[in-house]
């Protein structure tokens, strides 16, 4: 079984922890994915909606520098009248700032999205009062007043993608599980391919990817980097 070979000890803060619980229990589901291949089919409708959460990472972003900083996610947490700890903020913060800039860029503001999709069934207290209630403003936000009604569907896809390529469930997903996934798609190189796709999601290079190194990878591969590309770039 891979997937276990090159992981860290344990996840950083009580959020990745909770991301790796939640991801296990959607593994033991299962997925409707059957192949990488049909993944990167998907790519195309993916990419249009993610896209169309533009406008509400812009309304976060007050200064306008395509980034919001830790000072403009308390603000943004405030107008959605979400009550945060200071540690709850940090977490957040440090999950999906994963460049290390002090500031969220769009496609990383996707992986802050995906992953309260990911918790929304998996609320411990810890969550039950933030992260599900930001979920819900930001999910009904996005569907009814933004424009994004596949938002929810796409996320499930990412979810379902990811369980795809963690074979043993452990909520990781290790070198030699991609390229299991590559050799199932029936790709000739697949030793090669699999190899540049998990060193592309393996952000902090330590052997094993989470669910939101597959996520800032996953916006990578669709066209997807940050807010100021070219929408018509993929």
């Amino acid at each position: 079984m891979g997937g276990v070979v090159g992981k860290s000890e344990s996840p950083e803060t009580k959020l990745e922890a909770k991301m790796v619980e939640a991801m296990q229990h959607r593994a033991s589901k299962g997925t409707t994915i059957k192949s990488f291949n049909s993944i990167i089919l998907k790519f195309p409708k993916i990419d249009h909606t993610l896209r169309k959460c533009k406008a509400i990472f812009e309304q976060f972003d007050e200064d306008s520098n395509g980034a919001i900083d830790h000072e403009e996610l308390k603000k943004c947490l405030h107008k959605l009248q979400v009550c945060f700890t200071e540690e709850e903020i940090e977490d957040l913060f440090k999950a999906c700032d994963m460049n290390e800039d002090m500031g969220i860029k769009f496609n990383e503001f996707i992986v802050l999205l995906c992953l309260v999709y990911l918790l929304k069934d998996n609320a411990t207290e810890f969550e039950a009062v933030s992260f599900l209630t930001l979920l819900r403003f930001s999910l009904s936000f996005l569907k009814s007043r933004m424009g994004v009604p596949n938002l929810e569907a796409t996320f499930e896809t990412l979810v379902d993608a990811f369980v795809l390529l963690d074979k043993n469930k452990d909520g990781y997903v290790s070198k030699n599980e991609m390229v299991q996934a590559i050799n199932e798609s029936g790709e000739r190189s697949s030793g090669p391919i699999a190899t540049k796709r998990f060193e592309e999601m393996d952000w902090d290079k330590n052997g094993s990817v989470s669910f939101k190194e597959f996520l800032l990878a996953f916006t990578t591969w669709v066209g997807i980097e940050e807010v100021g590309d070219d929408d018509e770039h993929h």
